[in-house]
């Protein structure tokens, strides 16, 4: 056992399972304590950066196609 929790893997695992539980709903608990005004604020800062995620991840994909038909 010992062996096992020694392992770097093992704590990228755990630490990557509580940053994808965890962290959003300590966001979502946090945006629900501001006050309204800060809530639509935040409300509308994480559609837009979630639209520019989206956008930029559309764009690489679009880039590597072209890359690979370039090299074709």
């Amino acid at each position: 056992m010992t062996w096992i929790l020694s392992e770097q893997w093992l704590w990228i695992i755990i630490a990557s399972l509580f940053i994808v539980v965890i962290l959003p709903l300590v966001v979502i608990w946090v945006i629900l304590y501001l006050p309204p005004e800060m809530k639509l604020v935040a409300t509308i800062l994480i559609i837009v950066g979630w639209g520019v995620a989206a956008g930029y991840k559309d764009w690489i994909i679009s880039k590597r196609a072209e890359e690979r038909q370039k090299s074709k």
